[in-house]
């Protein structure tokens, strides 16, 4: 990618950052390839992109203390973070030589509809649902690309990791998602949850198949200056599986997996209680079942399907 002449600092953009931890290794893979190819005084500029409500106090600590952060490698790189949804732009225009985004573009902008049967779109049997998650991913899909074009600079890169469809249309992780179906009926028979809570449960993300990447740049292969570069669909490694193969320990199995749910899945659960996650029983809800999932994932461990998808987008030279 072509990199700008100093003293214009060297813009990387982490879209959907989190706590950052996704984001650490990746980056510092490419500023070490970016500093091959610049002095090692060169400004670099590392903008971390995620909603308002994220915790930028979480992913500042992990930038200033974590021992693999780019701050810590690299005295001229710098960190900034914007708190906007990436479905909208939030840097300056033809800034940006490479974006990067992992496990974030999955995350639909708005939760279409409670889903009726399931908390996850890919296991409802509700065609409505259905229709009107289809329909906002392809919303969101659009316009994450369409605003990504317009921030990468000419000839800039980006590169984004997010969840696949398995050949059945569906996005993995079915034991994760059935633990939890299973798990809420108890929550509302004991009175954590009222049963119109539970009902509103829904986790707004869904998987994208090739066919859907693609559709923003038909017939053309191009959208907005962008092309698809390279768009590979893999399987990921089930770490917690593998980890359970060698030693059997079926409740580590279940509370890894358990402990991801909680970090990824329970908080947006949560939120749908009548004080969302503000509400006086978040911290019990989630503690409960988190405790639940992981029981019922260690009486019957099963191997998780990962479905990925991994793409480079790239902005042509000379356009707008």
């Amino acid at each position: 990618m072509p990199l700008p002449r100093a003293p214009q600092p060297i813009a990387i953009a982490d879209y959907g950052a989190a706590n950052g931890y996704n984001s650490l290794l990746p980056i510092c893979a490419a500023i070490a390839i970016v500093r091959e190819r610049t002095r090692p005084d060169h400004a670099i500029l590392v903008a971390h992109t995620d909603v308002a409500g994220n915790d930028f106090t979480a992913l500042f600590s992990t930038l200033a203390e974590d021992q693999d952060s780019y701050l810590n490698k690299d005295s001229a790189t710098f960190a900034s973070a914007v708190g906007r949804s990436f479905y909208t732009q939030i840097l300056p225009s033809d800034s940006i030589a490479l974006g990067w985004s992992s496990w974030a573009v999955h995350w639909l902008s708005r939760t279409p509809m409670p889903i009726p049967d399931h908390v996850q779109i890919s296991y409802s049997s509700d065609e409505a649902a259905r229709k009107a998650y289809a329909r906002q991913a392809a919303e969101d899909w659009h316009e994450f690309v369409a605003f990504r074009g317009r921030e990468l600079a000419p000839g800039g890169r980006l590169v984004v990791l997010t969840v696949g469809l398995e050949p059945d249309g569906c996005s993995g992780f079915r034991a994760a998602f059935d633990a939890i179906v299973t798990t809420l009926p108890a929550l509302v028979a004991e009175g954590l949850v009222t049963a119109e809570e539970a009902r509103r449960m829904s986790v707004p993300s869904m998987g994208r198949d090739e066919k859907a990447f693609r559709a923003p740049f038909a017939p053309s292969g191009r959208f907005e200056g962008l092309s698809i570069e390279h768009l590979e669909m893999f399987n990921a490694e089930d770490r917690f599986w593998s980890q359970y193969r060698l030693n059997s320990d079926a409740e580590a199995f279940g509370a890894n997996w358990a402990a991801f749910l909680r970090a990824s899945i329970f908080p947006t659960l949560a939120g749908a209680l009548d004080g969302g996650i503000a509400d006086a029983r978040a911290a019990q809800f989630v503690e409960r079942l988190e405790a639940a999932v992981a029981a019922h994932l260690a009486a019957a461990p099963e191997q998780m399907t990962i479905p990925l998808a991994k793409l480079v987008l790239v902005k042509k030279t000379g356009s707008a």
